[in-house]
């Protein structure tokens, strides 16, 4: 063989002995004759009578003519044979003496040129054995010269001894004849997994087993091109002799470079499709966008976000102030151990900087040298979210047009994701700050109890829910305590919880009980949610003819499903009453005894799907029990159950019974919440307090008319006895026309109650059912005016209703200290 110039290829195997380079046409194999001036066969050749089935007597004399099968449009036009310019190659039928056509292939060539004796020798060969050598020949002069598929022959050693025209091509024009498959280029690299590290070991793996090696993918740099990288596609397989003995391996090589970039980009881009946007947190969308692109697409990645986005807003045009959200080595800090990275922050970009050039033309900005940068906007319909800046540092490969779509579509992904996310912040704001705004600001100071709350909004997708708590006055120095929780997320969450919130105020102004007030609540709802049901075009409804539902539709109500827990105490009575509306029970905590447990309240189902009435329990409370009222979010998500969550809010409120009530809250939400939860969480503790006797005054009255007398002169002293003297003479007008409305309009026994609270407290109870009504009376009315006396001389003043008659109150502010 000959090295480097391709064209001396190795022989075919084209007989079962063998290979063996001469053609069917060589002197040496083909079949023979001499012939002389006239044609005439005057030397016959064994070969030819292997052939022809002639024997040399037989033919020897006879015009060779006579052999000839006369088959027109069979035979092709007469041409040079290689290597001798006066031979002539043609294709003819000739009869075998068993009478059979043989074709076959003749060459003729001119012995003498006068007189008598040999003047041709020609040469016969079965023509399909030719053809099919000769299309070998061809395949090997191509394979050698013209296949664009490089070929290496090595031998045992596995050492180079012959390359084709289309691996010279490629590599240049060293000589490799003698040299290792890793010595052919620099920087040599196995990419393909499951192979050994080097090509030498793929190769002697090959000839040690004889299994081919197919698409073994191999990076380096070639002494043509030696800055930068290929890749190629390489093949191995044996060869061997006809007897099976390795005799070296061939090695195919194919440079698919451009081939192996371009799916290097597309497994990037499907890379990015599954890691990036998987939150919608824009500085974590940053950095997952970084490291899908780093080291594959660049060395470091930064991303500025206009400041607006990181607040929700839209941006506008020629929004200049750019915050780092994110900045990947070379430019910036990496994350520390733990995953975290530095707050965001302004960058401030001088006015030229290919950051700013980019926000403003909204196109992207290339800049080369040694530090070579690649700015995109980030943009989906508007002006653009910010720009993502692709660095490459030391590659003999900077950025270029075919790295624009990559990046380009990279940074459109990243950019519907950021987009999604400054929405969502936009929304979770919005519903955050009405949520707040619907839940209590300044709760009221009161003697019934001590309290503290915490609420905690979703760190999840799905945004603040609705869950609320409320603290609420009543008459008689009671309190009303509210927890409850809305059905879903979002801004509608939040609308509803307010509703509700306000309606269990109205309700709870009316001195309900807690299962009176969960019926009305639940009435309410109910009707709401027939109602909607009933609007055309409403989901909850009858499909109305026309068109899909669009976004007008009427959409569901979220109160439907809520839950509640209402519970009134009585700090007189050390009596709490509660109700609950598929909402948790509370835990109850003995301050006596320091023991936890969940107060056995009737579970009524959630407010608006009825079936159920409600029912209320009723608990006597040692001065200093702890009441803990909370939503599910804080005691049950997907990996907690709720049993459990229970039993730890009751040993923390064990361990830490005595410890303030705002600490104890955030003990409570720590240890129950210690990272990301997917619930809204609302807590409401309460420690119970009971009002001294000396504060409370109670008489019970007959029923004959003198009796107002002696009422005023009870209150008028007890009064004087708390050094209330200033509402002395407003105490008695409000006793006397309330114990006065008792003694006509009712039958049975009257209580008088004075309360010494934070307000003067004056109830008069009795045994009727019936409501006194406010009313202006008329110049020539003879009553009617008591109330309106009582209502102008009083704060507040109103009815509750007790399982034995009714009660009228009315509360007077105290005097200044």
């Amino acid at each position: 063989m000959r090295g480097n110039d391709g064209t001396h290829p190795a022989g075919p195997v084209d007989a079962p002995g063998g290979p063996d380079p001469r053609g069917p046409l060589d002197a040496a194999r083909a079949a023979t004759a001499v012939l002389d001036d006239d044609g005439t066969v005057i030397g016959w050749g064994a070969a030819a009578e292997r052939l022809l089935g002639y024997p040399p007597g037989e033919i020897l004399g006879r015009p060779v003519d006579g052999l000839v099968v006369d088959r027109p449009g069979v035979h092709r036009a007469a041409a040079d044979l290689p290597g001798a310019a006066r031979a002539r190659r043609q294709v003819l039928h000739l009869r075998h003496r068993d009478g059979r056509v043989v074709r076959v292939v003749t060459a003729t060539l001119p012995l003498s040129h006068a007189g008598a004796g040999p003047a041709r020798l020609l040469a016969v060969a079965d023509a399909d054995e030719t053809e099919h050598w000769e299309a070998l020949q061809a395949m090997l002069r191509g394979l050698a010269t013209q296949s664009p598929v490089g070929l290496a022959i090595y031998d045992t050693d596995l050492r180079v001894v012959w390359t084709n025209s289309a691996l010279y091509e490629e590599m240049g024009t060293s000589q490799y004849v003698g040299l290792g498959p890793d010595d052919m280029v620099a920087a040599g690299e196995v990419l393909s997994a499951g192979h050994p590290p080097t090509l030498e070991e793929t190769m002697r793996r090959v000839l040690t087993t004889g299994e081919a090696v197919i698409e073994l993918h191999y990076r380096g740099r070639p002494p043509v091109d030696p800055d930068h990288d290929h890749v190629w596609s390489c093949s191995y397989y044996r060869l061997q002799d006809a007897g099976g003995a390795g005799l070296g391996v061939c090695e195919e090589t194919v440079d698919i470079t451009d081939r192996y970039l371009a799916q290097q980009r597309l497994d990037l881009l499907v890379r990015a499709g599954g890691l990036v946007g998987t939150t919608l947190d824009m500085s974590r969308t940053a950095r997952e966008l970084s490291s899908v692109a780093v080291p594959r697409f660049a060395d470091g990645v930064t991303v500025d976000l206009v400041d607006a986005v990181l607040r929700g807003d839209p941006p506008t045009t020629r929004t200049g102030r750019l915050v780092r959200v994110w900045a990947a080595p070379p430019d910036g800090p990496a994350a520390g151990p733990d995953g975290a990275h530095p707050a965001p922050e302004p960058v401030p970009y001088p006015p030229d900087a290919p950051q700013l050039r980019c926000l403003d033309s909204g196109r992207p900005v290339l800049t080369g040298g040694a530090a070579a940068s690649l700015v995109v906007p980030l943009r989906t319909d508007g002006a653009p979210l910010g720009v993502v800046t692709f660095h490459r540092a030391g590659r003999p490969t900077p950025f270029d047009a075919d790295d624009l779509p990559v990046a380009d579509e990279l940074v459109a992904r990243t950019a519907v994701c950021i987009d999604n996310a400054r929405r969502f912040t936009r929304e979770h704001t919005a519903a955050l700050t009405l949520q707040h705004s619907l839940l209590p600001r300044n709760l009221p100071r009161i003697t019934a109890v001590d309290f503290a709350h915490r609420y905690l909004p979703a760190d999840g997708k799905s945004g603040v829910g609705g869950d609320w708590f409320d603290v609420i006055t009543l008459s008689g120095a009671r309190v009303g305590l509210v927890v409850g929780d809305v059905v879903g997320h979002g801004l509608g969450a939040a609308a509803t919880m307010g509703r509700l919130r306000t309606s269990v105020r109205v309700l709870a102004r009316q001195d309900l009980a807690p299962d009176e007030l969960l019926t009305r609540l639940d009435d309410l709802i109910t009707q709401a949610a027939d109602e909607e049901a009933a609007t055309p075009g409403s989901v909850t409804g009858a499909v109305p003819p026309g068109p899909a539902h669009g976004p007008d539709d009427v959409p569901d109500d979220q109160a439907v499903g809520a839950t509640c827990l209402y519970a009134v105490y009585d700090p007189v009575t050390g009596v709490c009453r509660m109700a609950r509306a598929g909402h948790p029970a509370p835990v109850v905590l003995d301050a006596a005894h320091g023991t936890a447990t969940v107060p056995a309240v009737p579970a009524g189902p959630p407010l608006g799907l009825g079936g159920l009435p409600f029912e209320s329990a009723e608990l006597h409370l040692p001065e200093g029990s702890l009441v803990a009222l909370f939503t599910d979010g804080l005691v049950r998500d997907r990996a907690r159950d709720p049993e459990a969550g229970l039993d730890r809010l009751s040993a923390l409120l064990a361990h830490h019974r005595d410890r303030p009530l705002p600490e104890l809250c955030d003990r409570a939400v720590t240890a129950l919440l210690p990272g990301p939860f997917e619930d809204d969480a609302a807590l409401l503790l309460v420690r119970t307090r009971l009002l001294d006797g000396d504060r409370i005054a109670t008489w019970e009255l007959a029923t004959g008319p003198e009796e107002v007398g002696r009422a005023r002169a009870l209150a008028a002293r007890q009064t004087a006895a708390w050094g209330l003297e200033e509402l002395a003479f407003t105490t008695e007008v409000v006793v006397s026309e309330l114990v006065t409305n008792a003694l006509r309009y009712a039958s049975g026994p009257v209580q008088l109650r004075l309360v010494h609270d934070r307000t003067l407290i004056c109830e008069v109870s009795d045994t009727g059912h019936t409501a006194p009504h406010l009313r202006r009376a008329a110049t020539d009315d003879e009553g009617g005016r008591g109330l309106f006396l009582v209502a102008q001389m009083t704060q507040h003043w109103g009815t509750r209703y007790t399982a034995t008659g009714k009660t009228i109150w009315a509360e007077q502010a105290l005097p200044p200290p």
